[in-house]
């Protein structure tokens, strides 16, 4: 179902992390499941749209070419308290439909979104999680730590630019947090993968966040699966982006991508 959501404020809390905080009219009937990794999809018109800022995303594609079709993107709700829907959009300078839209994003902007969707949480019964990622999951990452019970063991570890770039997270469990720092070098691949290699795992049964991009991720999937023997289940995996390749480059190749890296390792290994 679509809805809009009216531009209330955005506010950069790195300087590459926009928050959008959305409300109006637009959102009555929108309710989250409790997935913490719940996400919409929105739909971004392009410059000079022959249509109102309020649409019906099929009926546009229906209606007009391709030309003037919506870019479609898909964000984590970082929060959502009936009212107003929380958005924090990572922005890569001039890069990127959704970047472009939330850096300029102002009080009284419209945002078309479809959703939404998801399908993790932190299991309350698991005695420890991991949760892995870089800017583009920390949003939903930041959901769900305040979902991990009292008591139990958060392992998180996080790539982004440098300290600018971190935000403050809290946990109601306990929280062992790092953050790594890209140099700028063809070493920055290898950050996240090393790091969950080095970790020396608690006791007990994990539930795993693993999200971002997409080398990366597979390296990790590979690592966990194959080497440390988590069973599919008890983990959440998806690539968000790719190095050197565009979001629509991206989406173009992902399906492709995601089937080969299923592929990595045997089910009868997992």
């Amino acid at each position: 179902m679509a809805y809009y959501g009216t531009v209330e404020s955005a506010t950069w809390l790195t300087p590459a992390l926009v928050r959008v905080v959305l409300g109006g009219p637009g959102l009555a009937g929108f309710a989250v499941s409790g997935d913490t990794d719940a996400y919409v999809n929105v739909a971004i018109p392009p410059a000079g749209a022959p249509y109102d800022a309020v649409f019906a995303p099929a009926d546009v594609r229906e209606a007009h070419d391709r030309a003037h079709w919506p870019a479609r993107r898909r964000y984590t709700v970082r929060g959502w308290d009936g009212a107003r829907l929380v958005l924090d959009v990572v922005v890569h300078g001039d890069a990127g439909v959704g970047g472009r839209w939330a850096s300029s994003a102002a009080p009284g902007d419209v945002l078309v979104l479809e959703g939404p969707g998801g399908g993790y949480r932190p299991d309350p019964e698991a005695d420890w999680h991991l949760l892995v990622g870089d800017e583009s999951a920390l949003p939903a990452i930041a959901a769900s730590l305040e979902a991990v019970p009292a008591g139990r063991r958060a392992v998180v570890r996080l790539v982004c630019d440098g300290p600018e770039h971190e935000v403050e997270l809290s946990c109601p469990g306990e929280l062992d947090l790092a953050w790594l720092h890209r140099s700028g070098t063809p070493a920055d691949a290898e950050l996240l993968p090393r790091a969950v290699a080095d970790l020396a795992f608690p006791a007990g049964r994990v539930h795993a966040f693993v999200h971002g991009e997409a080398d990366e991720i597979r390296a990790i999937r590979r690592h966990l699966l194959g080497e440390r023997g988590l069973p599919r289940s008890a983990m959440s995996c998806s690539p968000y982006w790719r190095r050197s390749m565009t979001d629509e480059a991206w989406r173009q190749v992902k399906r492709d991508f995601v089937a080969q890296m299923d592929a990595d390792v045997p089910t009868s290994a997992a």
